[in-house]
């Protein structure tokens, strides 16, 4: 795979113009900030995502893993409790919360977010 981030996220602004607002593009584009590690901007992304798609689990789940990447922990366990409450016992979202509450030195609960996480069968979630 090449990786021409810079590239892609010129292509990406090009549609944003043409396409201003497209969820799917914004969310793709948030995608490449996150690969090329540009996190602030990713999150700006993915923000107005949330925007055009409100009370999306997966949403939710996406902008609390780029908070957790800019050591935002409090914040992406706000987006991580959201999602919850919309897609109960999620493997992905227990996964991520038993992270980010590792990061917050809660390790009991990010021991039973993680091994409810495994309960379900899902030890490899991303």
């Amino acid at each position: 795979m090449l990786d021409d981030y810079q590239g892609a996220l010129e292509e990406f602004d090009k549609v944003d113009i043409l396409e201003n607002n497209n969820a799917i593009t914004l969310k793709t584009h948030e995608n490449v900030k996150g690969s090329s590690n540009d996190y602030q901007r990713a999150l700006e992304k993915v923000d107005k995502v949330d925007i055009l798609q409100p009370n999306n689990a997966f949403i939710l789940r996406t902008r609390a893993k780029v908070k957790k990447m800019l050591d935002e922990y409090q914040r992406a366990l706000e987006d991580l409790h959201k999602g919850d409450v919309l897609q109960p016992s999620n493997a992905t979202t227990l996964k991520i919360c038993g992270d980010v509450k590792k990061m917050l030195h809660d390790y009991q609960g990010g021991l039973e977010d993680l091994d409810k996480c495994s309960w379900k069968g899902q030890k490899d979630v991303g």
